[in-house]
Protein backbone atom coordinates (compact mmCIF):
# COMPACT_ATOMS: atom_id res chain seq x y z
CA UNK A 1 0.00 0.00 0.00
CA UNK A 2 1.17 3.40 -1.09
CA UNK A 3 2.11 5.83 1.70
CA UNK A 4 -0.10 8.78 2.64
CA UNK A 5 1.72 12.02 1.70
CA UNK A 6 2.21 13.91 4.46
CA UNK A 7 3.55 17.69 4.28
CA UNK A 8 4.70 20.10 7.08
CA UNK A 9 4.92 24.02 7.68
CA UNK A 10 6.74 24.31 10.49
CA UNK A 11 7.55 28.24 11.07
CA UNK A 12 9.39 29.55 14.32
CA UNK A 13 7.77 32.14 16.11
CA UNK A 14 10.84 34.89 16.03
CA UNK A 15 8.70 37.50 14.10
CA UNK A 16 5.32 37.60 12.19
CA UNK A 17 4.43 35.36 8.82
CA UNK A 18 6.81 36.17 5.72
CA UNK A 19 5.55 36.74 2.54
CA UNK A 20 7.49 33.73 2.14
CA UNK A 21 7.05 31.80 4.33
CA UNK A 22 3.16 32.02 3.56
CA UNK A 23 4.47 30.80 -0.20
CA UNK A 24 6.13 28.22 1.82
CA UNK A 25 3.23 26.99 3.32
CA UNK A 26 0.66 27.54 0.70
CA UNK A 27 2.69 24.84 -1.88
CA UNK A 28 2.75 22.11 1.22
CA UNK A 29 -1.19 22.69 1.57
CA UNK A 30 -1.75 22.86 -1.95
CA UNK A 31 0.67 19.62 -2.65
CA UNK A 32 -1.10 18.04 0.39
CA UNK A 33 -4.34 18.76 -0.65
CA UNK A 34 -3.89 17.75 -4.68
CA UNK A 35 -2.70 14.56 -3.41
CA UNK A 36 -5.20 13.81 -0.80
CA UNK A 37 -2.46 14.04 1.61
CA UNK A 38 -2.29 15.21 5.33
CA UNK A 39 -0.89 19.01 5.73
CA UNK A 40 0.56 19.65 9.22
CA UNK A 41 1.55 22.89 11.05
CA UNK A 42 4.42 22.37 13.79
CA UNK A 43 6.19 25.69 15.35
CA UNK A 44 9.95 25.21 15.95
CA UNK A 45 10.02 27.45 19.08
CA UNK A 46 13.97 26.09 20.27
CA UNK A 47 15.30 29.56 20.05
CA UNK A 48 14.28 30.43 23.46
CA UNK A 49 15.93 34.21 22.93
CA UNK A 50 13.94 35.14 20.05
CA UNK A 51 10.95 33.33 20.12
CA UNK A 52 7.85 35.35 21.47
CA UNK A 53 4.66 33.67 22.06
CA UNK A 54 2.31 36.40 20.35
CA UNK A 55 3.90 35.68 17.21
CA UNK A 56 2.54 31.77 17.67
CA UNK A 57 -1.38 33.40 17.23
CA UNK A 58 -0.12 36.13 14.39
CA UNK A 59 1.54 32.76 12.62
CA UNK A 60 -1.51 30.79 13.21
CA UNK A 61 -4.44 34.03 12.34
CA UNK A 62 -2.36 34.75 8.74
CA UNK A 63 -2.74 31.22 7.95
CA UNK A 64 -6.15 30.65 8.81
CA UNK A 65 -6.89 34.25 7.13
CA UNK A 66 -4.94 32.86 4.19
CA UNK A 67 -7.54 29.84 4.16
CA UNK A 68 -4.95 27.32 4.75
CA UNK A 69 -5.80 25.05 7.55
CA UNK A 70 -4.34 22.31 8.85
CA UNK A 71 -4.89 18.76 9.68
CA UNK A 72 -2.77 18.30 12.40
CA UNK A 73 -1.17 21.23 14.68
CA UNK A 74 -0.76 22.87 17.88
CA UNK A 75 -4.25 24.00 18.12
CA UNK A 76 -5.66 20.95 17.11
CA UNK A 77 -3.50 17.70 18.43
CA UNK A 78 -3.13 15.06 16.17
CA UNK A 79 -1.64 11.36 16.79
CA UNK A 80 1.65 12.75 16.19
CA UNK A 81 2.23 15.27 18.95
CA UNK A 82 3.25 17.32 20.48
CA UNK A 83 3.81 20.19 17.21
CA UNK A 84 5.73 21.98 19.00
CA UNK A 85 9.61 21.86 19.69
CA UNK A 86 9.57 22.84 23.04
CA UNK A 87 6.98 19.86 24.16
CA UNK A 88 9.65 17.59 22.76
CA UNK A 89 12.65 18.07 24.56
CA UNK A 90 13.13 14.72 26.01
CA UNK A 91 12.48 13.36 22.25
CA UNK A 92 15.52 14.91 21.10
CA UNK A 93 17.48 14.20 24.06
CA UNK A 94 16.64 10.46 23.97
CA UNK A 95 18.11 10.51 20.01
CA UNK A 96 20.65 12.52 21.40
CA UNK A 97 22.18 9.53 23.93
CA UNK A 98 21.72 7.30 21.66
CA UNK A 99 24.18 8.75 18.86
CA UNK A 100 25.91 9.14 21.84
CA UNK A 101 26.14 5.51 22.44
CA UNK A 102 26.90 4.24 19.51
CA UNK A 103 30.15 7.10 18.97
CA UNK A 104 28.69 9.14 16.31
CA UNK A 105 28.22 12.38 18.61
CA UNK A 106 30.33 13.52 21.77
CA UNK A 107 30.38 16.17 24.36
CA UNK A 108 32.11 19.39 23.43
CA UNK A 109 33.03 21.81 26.20
CA UNK A 110 34.43 24.85 24.32
CA UNK A 111 32.63 27.96 25.23
CA UNK A 112 31.60 30.33 23.71
CA UNK A 113 34.18 33.04 23.79
CA UNK A 114 36.85 30.49 23.20
CA UNK A 115 34.81 29.55 19.74
CA UNK A 116 34.34 33.33 19.03
CA UNK A 117 38.53 33.66 19.44
CA UNK A 118 38.76 30.87 17.19
CA UNK A 119 36.62 31.88 14.46
CA UNK A 120 38.10 35.49 14.49
CA UNK A 121 41.66 33.87 14.18
CA UNK A 122 40.49 31.90 11.43
CA UNK A 123 39.14 34.97 9.57
CA UNK A 124 42.47 37.38 10.49
CA UNK A 125 44.31 34.16 8.64
CA UNK A 126 42.00 33.64 5.85
CA UNK A 127 42.16 30.35 7.37
CA UNK A 128 38.89 27.36 7.06
CA UNK A 129 35.77 29.03 9.23
CA UNK A 130 34.48 26.23 11.46
CA UNK A 131 34.52 23.68 14.75
CA UNK A 132 38.25 22.34 14.95
CA UNK A 133 37.27 19.12 16.80
CA UNK A 134 39.05 20.30 19.68
CA UNK A 135 36.61 17.91 21.93
CA UNK A 136 36.63 14.95 19.54
CA UNK A 137 38.83 12.62 21.18
CA UNK A 138 38.34 14.10 25.06
CA UNK A 139 39.76 11.57 27.30
CA UNK A 140 37.62 11.44 30.66
CA UNK A 141 39.87 12.85 33.18
CA UNK A 142 39.42 16.02 30.63
CA UNK A 143 35.74 15.77 30.58
CA UNK A 144 35.80 15.81 34.44
CA UNK A 145 37.77 18.41 34.70
CA UNK A 146 36.21 20.89 31.99
CA UNK A 147 33.02 19.42 34.46
CA UNK A 148 35.03 20.73 37.66
CA UNK A 149 35.32 24.28 36.20
CA UNK A 150 31.46 24.49 35.89
CA UNK A 151 31.37 24.12 32.18
CA UNK A 152 28.18 22.67 30.83
CA UNK A 153 28.78 20.83 27.60
CA UNK A 154 27.03 20.97 24.49
CA UNK A 155 26.73 18.08 21.88
CA UNK A 156 28.38 17.89 18.90
CA UNK A 157 27.85 15.04 15.60
CA UNK A 158 30.48 13.74 14.17
CA UNK A 159 30.84 14.43 10.66
CA UNK A 160 32.60 11.01 8.85
CA UNK A 161 36.37 10.81 8.71
CA UNK A 162 36.28 8.83 5.00
CA UNK A 163 35.21 11.52 2.58
CA UNK A 164 31.12 11.11 2.10
CA UNK A 165 29.58 12.57 -1.33
CA UNK A 166 25.80 13.80 -0.18
CA UNK A 167 23.73 13.87 -2.76
CA UNK A 168 20.24 15.41 -2.41
CA UNK A 169 17.71 13.82 -4.54
CA UNK A 170 15.58 17.51 -5.01
CA UNK A 171 12.27 17.22 -6.95
CA UNK A 172 12.92 20.84 -8.12
CA UNK A 173 16.42 20.98 -8.50
CA UNK A 174 17.36 17.36 -9.41
CA UNK A 175 20.66 16.18 -7.60
CA UNK A 176 22.55 18.79 -5.67
CA UNK A 177 26.27 17.61 -4.50
CA UNK A 178 27.80 18.15 -1.47
CA UNK A 179 30.86 17.10 -0.08
CA UNK A 180 31.66 15.80 3.65
CA UNK A 181 34.78 17.97 3.67
CA UNK A 182 33.16 21.10 3.54
CA UNK A 183 31.38 20.31 7.09
CA UNK A 184 32.85 20.74 10.34
CA UNK A 185 30.94 18.47 13.65
CA UNK A 186 28.14 20.75 14.67
CA UNK A 187 26.08 20.68 17.78
CA UNK A 188 22.82 18.98 17.90
CA UNK A 189 22.50 19.48 21.40
CA UNK A 190 22.75 23.09 22.89
CA UNK A 191 24.68 23.53 26.66
CA UNK A 192 20.93 24.51 27.84
CA UNK A 193 19.66 20.90 26.67
CA UNK A 194 18.03 22.40 24.06
CA UNK A 195 17.61 20.88 20.42
CA UNK A 196 19.69 22.78 17.60
CA UNK A 197 17.79 23.19 14.74
CA UNK A 198 19.31 20.26 12.27
CA UNK A 199 19.04 17.79 15.05
CA UNK A 200 15.22 19.03 15.99
CA UNK A 201 13.78 18.86 12.28
CA UNK A 202 15.26 15.65 11.43
CA UNK A 203 13.99 13.80 14.91
CA UNK A 204 10.14 16.24 14.59
CA UNK A 205 9.88 14.90 10.67
CA UNK A 206 10.67 11.08 10.95
CA UNK A 207 8.17 10.90 14.02
CA UNK A 208 5.93 12.52 12.39
CA UNK A 209 6.06 10.45 9.37
CA UNK A 210 6.81 13.48 6.66
CA UNK A 211 7.31 12.71 3.47
CA UNK A 212 8.36 15.51 1.36
CA UNK A 213 10.22 18.97 2.92
CA UNK A 214 9.20 21.28 0.83
CA UNK A 215 11.01 24.26 2.10
CA UNK A 216 12.41 27.32 0.56
CA UNK A 217 16.20 27.31 -0.82
CA UNK A 218 18.20 28.66 1.91
CA UNK A 219 17.62 25.49 3.74
CA UNK A 220 19.66 23.22 1.27
CA UNK A 221 22.87 24.32 2.91
CA UNK A 222 21.28 22.48 6.11
CA UNK A 223 20.43 19.51 3.99
CA UNK A 224 23.90 17.70 3.75
CA UNK A 225 24.01 17.90 7.96
CA UNK A 226 20.40 16.32 8.22
CA UNK A 227 20.91 13.05 5.29
CA UNK A 228 23.87 12.54 7.76
CA UNK A 229 21.99 12.35 10.74
CA UNK A 230 18.99 10.47 8.90
CA UNK A 231 21.80 8.14 8.20
CA UNK A 232 23.45 7.95 11.57
CA UNK A 233 20.00 7.39 13.30
CA UNK A 234 18.90 4.56 10.27
CA UNK A 235 16.04 6.92 9.46
CA UNK A 236 14.78 6.76 5.69
CA UNK A 237 15.06 10.40 4.77
CA UNK A 238 11.73 12.25 3.02
CA UNK A 239 11.96 13.61 -0.27
CA UNK A 240 12.98 17.10 -0.87
CA UNK A 241 12.17 20.31 -2.72
CA UNK A 242 13.52 23.21 -2.35
CA UNK A 243 11.62 26.53 -3.56
CA UNK A 244 13.38 29.78 -4.94
CA UNK A 245 13.42 32.51 -3.40
CA UNK A 246 11.52 35.54 -3.29
CA UNK A 247 13.11 38.74 -4.54
CA UNK A 248 12.76 42.27 -4.46
CA UNK A 249 12.44 44.05 -8.24
CA UNK A 250 16.17 44.79 -7.54
CA UNK A 251 17.02 41.34 -7.65
CA UNK A 252 18.09 41.67 -3.72
CA UNK A 253 16.51 39.24 -1.00
CA UNK A 254 12.46 40.44 -0.41
CA UNK A 255 13.01 42.69 2.81
CA UNK A 256 11.03 45.99 4.28
CA UNK A 257 13.16 48.06 2.30
CA UNK A 258 11.07 47.03 -0.94
CA UNK A 259 7.46 47.27 1.22
CA UNK A 260 4.96 45.48 3.66
CA UNK A 261 6.89 41.67 4.13
CA UNK A 262 4.68 40.07 6.63
CA UNK A 263 0.94 38.39 5.95
CA UNK A 264 -0.60 40.59 8.33
CA UNK A 265 0.64 43.79 6.95
CA UNK A 266 -1.41 42.80 3.70
CA UNK A 267 -4.36 41.82 5.89
CA UNK A 268 -4.50 45.01 7.80
CA UNK A 269 -3.97 46.97 4.31
CA UNK A 270 -6.97 45.52 3.16
CA UNK A 271 -5.66 43.12 0.53
CA UNK A 272 -8.25 39.97 -0.07
CA UNK A 273 -6.94 36.61 0.91
CA UNK A 274 -8.35 35.23 -2.36
CA UNK A 275 -6.13 37.62 -4.15
CA UNK A 276 -3.23 37.00 -1.99
CA UNK A 277 -3.50 33.07 -2.39
CA UNK A 278 -3.73 33.99 -6.10
CA UNK A 279 -0.31 35.80 -6.49
CA UNK A 280 1.91 33.83 -3.88
CA UNK A 281 1.06 30.32 -5.90
CA UNK A 282 2.62 32.19 -9.16
CA UNK A 283 5.48 33.64 -7.10
CA UNK A 284 7.65 30.69 -8.66
CA UNK A 285 5.03 27.78 -9.83
CA UNK A 286 3.09 28.64 -13.09
CA UNK A 287 -0.25 26.60 -13.94
CA UNK A 288 -0.62 24.00 -16.81
CA UNK A 289 -2.42 27.16 -19.10
CA UNK A 290 0.12 29.76 -20.42
CA UNK A 291 -0.80 33.27 -19.46
CA UNK A 292 -3.04 32.36 -17.07
CA UNK A 293 -2.94 35.01 -14.06
CA UNK A 294 -6.38 34.29 -12.35
CA UNK A 295 -6.83 31.08 -10.24
CA UNK A 296 -9.46 29.70 -7.86
CA UNK A 297 -8.10 28.08 -4.56
CA UNK A 298 -10.24 24.93 -6.60
CA UNK A 299 -8.17 25.36 -10.14
CA UNK A 300 -5.06 25.58 -8.01
CA UNK A 301 -5.70 22.60 -5.98
CA UNK A 302 -6.35 20.83 -8.94
CA UNK A 303 -3.52 21.81 -11.11
CA UNK A 304 -0.58 22.11 -8.84
CA UNK A 305 2.31 20.03 -8.42
CA UNK A 306 5.83 20.27 -7.44
CA UNK A 307 7.22 19.26 -11.60
CA UNK A 308 5.87 23.09 -12.57
CA UNK A 309 8.05 25.13 -10.00
CA UNK A 310 10.81 26.51 -10.86
CA UNK A 311 14.18 26.77 -9.96
CA UNK A 312 15.10 30.66 -10.38
CA UNK A 313 14.43 33.07 -8.42
CA UNK A 314 10.84 34.80 -8.20
CA UNK A 315 10.22 38.62 -8.12
CA UNK A 316 7.84 40.18 -6.23
CA UNK A 317 5.80 42.93 -8.23
CA UNK A 318 4.01 45.27 -5.78
CA UNK A 319 2.58 46.79 -9.25
CA UNK A 320 0.89 42.58 -10.21
CA UNK A 321 -0.03 42.32 -6.75
CA UNK A 322 -1.99 45.64 -6.85
CA UNK A 323 -3.94 44.64 -10.26
CA UNK A 324 -4.47 41.21 -8.80
CA UNK A 325 -6.18 42.49 -5.60
CA UNK A 326 -7.97 45.05 -7.47
CA UNK A 327 -9.71 42.36 -9.76
CA UNK A 328 -10.83 40.61 -6.77
CA UNK A 329 -12.49 43.55 -5.46
CA UNK A 330 -13.96 44.49 -8.15
CA UNK A 331 -15.49 40.74 -8.80
CA UNK A 332 -16.39 40.09 -4.74
CA UNK A 333 -20.00 40.46 -4.32
CA UNK A 334 -20.99 43.65 -3.03
CA UNK A 335 -22.64 42.69 -0.14
CA UNK A 336 -19.59 40.84 0.93
CA UNK A 337 -17.18 43.78 0.08
CA UNK A 338 -19.14 46.34 1.94
CA UNK A 339 -19.06 44.58 5.02
CA UNK A 340 -14.88 43.82 4.57
CA UNK A 341 -14.89 47.44 4.11
CA UNK A 342 -16.61 48.95 6.98
CA UNK A 343 -14.21 48.57 9.55
CA UNK A 344 -11.95 50.65 6.98
CA UNK A 345 -15.01 53.48 7.14
CA UNK A 346 -15.16 52.88 10.76
CA UNK A 347 -11.07 53.53 11.73
CA UNK A 348 -11.61 56.96 9.66
CA UNK A 349 -14.42 58.13 11.48
CA UNK A 350 -16.34 58.23 8.41
CA UNK A 351 -19.44 56.11 9.67
CA UNK A 352 -19.82 55.37 13.47
CA UNK A 353 -22.54 52.48 12.68
CA UNK A 354 -23.87 50.22 9.48
CA UNK A 355 -27.49 51.41 9.72
CA UNK A 356 -27.66 52.62 6.35
CA UNK A 357 -25.87 49.73 5.32
CA UNK A 358 -27.86 49.86 1.56
CA UNK A 359 -26.42 53.01 1.24
CA UNK A 360 -22.96 52.06 1.96
CA UNK A 361 -23.38 49.25 -0.54
CA UNK A 362 -23.88 51.85 -3.12
CA UNK A 363 -21.09 53.84 -2.22
CA UNK A 364 -18.43 51.39 -1.92
CA UNK A 365 -19.81 49.88 -5.80
CA UNK A 366 -19.07 53.37 -6.97
CA UNK A 367 -15.71 53.46 -6.21
CA UNK A 368 -14.67 49.70 -6.30
CA UNK A 369 -13.06 49.49 -9.80
CA UNK A 370 -10.40 52.26 -8.43
CA UNK A 371 -9.21 50.38 -5.54
CA UNK A 372 -6.05 48.50 -5.18
CA UNK A 373 -7.29 47.73 -1.55
CA UNK A 374 -9.62 48.54 0.99
CA UNK A 375 -7.48 50.93 3.14
CA UNK A 376 -8.02 53.40 -0.09
CA UNK A 377 -11.45 53.80 0.39
CA UNK A 378 -10.99 56.82 2.84
CA UNK A 379 -9.52 58.82 -0.41
CA UNK A 380 -11.50 57.54 -2.34
CA UNK A 381 -14.55 58.67 -0.63
CA UNK A 382 -13.19 61.78 0.85
CA UNK A 383 -15.67 63.93 -1.19
CA UNK A 384 -18.55 61.84 0.21
CA UNK A 385 -17.68 62.37 3.79
CA UNK A 386 -15.87 65.32 4.11
CA UNK A 387 -18.42 68.21 4.35
CA UNK A 388 -16.15 70.45 2.23
CA UNK A 389 -14.76 69.97 -1.31
CA UNK A 390 -10.95 70.08 -1.50
CA UNK A 391 -10.44 71.54 -4.24
CA UNK A 392 -7.44 70.26 -6.51
CA UNK A 393 -5.36 72.88 -8.74
CA UNK A 394 -6.57 71.13 -11.65
CA UNK A 395 -10.31 71.46 -10.49
CA UNK A 396 -10.10 75.53 -9.34
CA UNK A 397 -8.30 75.85 -13.48
CA UNK A 398 -11.79 74.17 -14.66
CA UNK A 399 -14.01 75.83 -12.13
CA UNK A 400 -12.24 79.00 -14.15
CA UNK A 401 -13.17 78.20 -17.54
CA UNK A 402 -15.62 79.69 -20.38
CA UNK A 403 -18.63 77.99 -19.84
CA UNK A 404 -18.14 76.80 -16.45
CA UNK A 405 -20.22 79.43 -14.54
CA UNK A 406 -23.17 79.14 -17.04
CA UNK A 407 -22.98 74.62 -17.03
CA UNK A 408 -23.23 74.72 -13.01
CA UNK A 409 -26.06 77.35 -12.81
CA UNK A 410 -27.78 75.41 -15.78
CA UNK A 411 -27.37 72.15 -14.13
CA UNK A 412 -28.47 73.45 -10.49
CA UNK A 413 -31.69 74.36 -11.86
CA UNK A 414 -32.37 71.48 -13.74
CA UNK A 415 -31.29 69.38 -10.91
CA UNK A 416 -33.10 70.96 -8.49
CA UNK A 417 -36.81 70.41 -10.76
CA UNK A 418 -35.78 66.32 -10.30
CA UNK A 419 -37.74 64.53 -7.86
CA UNK A 420 -36.03 61.58 -8.10
CA UNK A 421 -31.95 60.95 -8.44
CA UNK A 422 -30.96 58.13 -11.14
CA UNK A 423 -28.57 57.74 -12.45
CA UNK A 424 -29.96 57.25 -15.71
CA UNK A 425 -31.93 59.93 -15.67
CA UNK A 426 -29.48 62.08 -14.21
CA UNK A 427 -27.25 61.22 -17.45
CA UNK A 428 -29.89 62.44 -19.83
CA UNK A 429 -29.89 65.57 -17.99
CA UNK A 430 -26.64 66.33 -18.02
CA UNK A 431 -27.10 65.96 -22.07
CA UNK A 432 -29.89 68.92 -21.71
CA UNK A 433 -27.51 71.04 -19.80
CA UNK A 434 -24.83 70.29 -22.84
CA UNK A 435 -27.56 71.39 -25.22
CA UNK A 436 -28.59 74.13 -23.63
CA UNK A 437 -25.17 75.70 -22.84
CA UNK A 438 -23.41 74.52 -25.79
CA UNK A 439 -20.89 72.97 -23.55
CA UNK A 440 -19.47 69.32 -24.88
CA UNK A 441 -17.39 66.92 -23.72
CA UNK A 442 -14.88 68.05 -20.78
CA UNK A 443 -16.23 71.27 -21.16
CA UNK A 444 -19.62 69.83 -20.27
CA UNK A 445 -18.44 67.62 -17.29
CA UNK A 446 -15.50 68.23 -15.50
CA UNK A 447 -16.65 72.08 -14.07
CA UNK A 448 -20.05 69.65 -12.54
CA UNK A 449 -17.17 66.99 -11.27
CA UNK A 450 -15.09 69.40 -9.67
CA UNK A 451 -17.36 71.20 -8.12
CA UNK A 452 -18.95 67.87 -6.57
CA UNK A 453 -15.95 66.40 -5.55
CA UNK A 454 -13.00 68.80 -6.07
CA UNK A 455 -11.21 66.87 -8.72
CA UNK A 456 -11.52 65.83 -12.17
CA UNK A 457 -11.31 62.24 -12.84
CA UNK A 458 -13.20 59.53 -10.64
CA UNK A 459 -16.43 57.24 -10.20
CA UNK A 460 -19.44 57.84 -13.04
CA UNK A 461 -20.66 61.26 -12.49
CA UNK A 462 -24.39 60.71 -12.30
CA UNK A 463 -23.98 57.99 -10.52
CA UNK A 464 -22.09 60.52 -7.82
CA UNK A 465 -24.66 63.08 -7.79
CA UNK A 466 -27.39 59.72 -6.83
CA UNK A 467 -25.64 59.21 -3.53
CA UNK A 468 -24.71 62.38 -2.62
CA UNK A 469 -28.23 63.45 -2.84
CA UNK A 470 -29.70 66.68 -4.41
CA UNK A 471 -28.89 69.15 -1.37
CA UNK A 472 -25.46 68.12 -1.17
CA UNK A 473 -25.02 69.15 -4.79
CA UNK A 474 -26.71 71.95 -4.57
CA UNK A 475 -25.05 73.24 -1.92
CA UNK A 476 -21.57 72.85 -3.18
CA UNK A 477 -22.40 73.77 -6.68
CA UNK A 478 -23.36 77.62 -5.16
CA UNK A 479 -20.26 77.70 -2.96
CA UNK A 480 -18.32 77.39 -6.15
CA UNK A 481 -19.46 80.05 -7.80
Amino acid sequence: MEQKIRVRFAPSPTGYLHLGGARTALFNWLFARHNNGVFILRIEDTDLERNEETNVGTIISSLKWLGLEWDEGPDIGGAFGPYRQQERLKIYQEYAAQLLQQGAAYHCYCTEEELETKRKLAIAVKGTIGYDGKCRHLTNEQKLAFESEGRKPTIRFKIPEITQKIVVNDLIREDVEFSSTALNDFVIIRSDGIAAYNFAVVIDDWLMQITHVIRGEDHLSNTPKQILLYQALGFDRPQFAHLPMILGPDGARFSKRHGATSVEAYQELGYLPEAMVNYLALRGWSPPEPDKEICSMEELIKDFSLERVVKSPAIFDLEKLNWMNGYYIRNTDLVKLTKLAIPYLKKEGCVTCCGDFEWLTTVVDLVKTHLNCLSELTNQLDFIFNPEVRLGNEAKDVLKGEKSAQVLDCFSKMLDQMDELIPERIAEMIKVVGKETGAKGKELFMPIRAALTGNIHGPELPKIIAVLDKEVCLERIKKCH
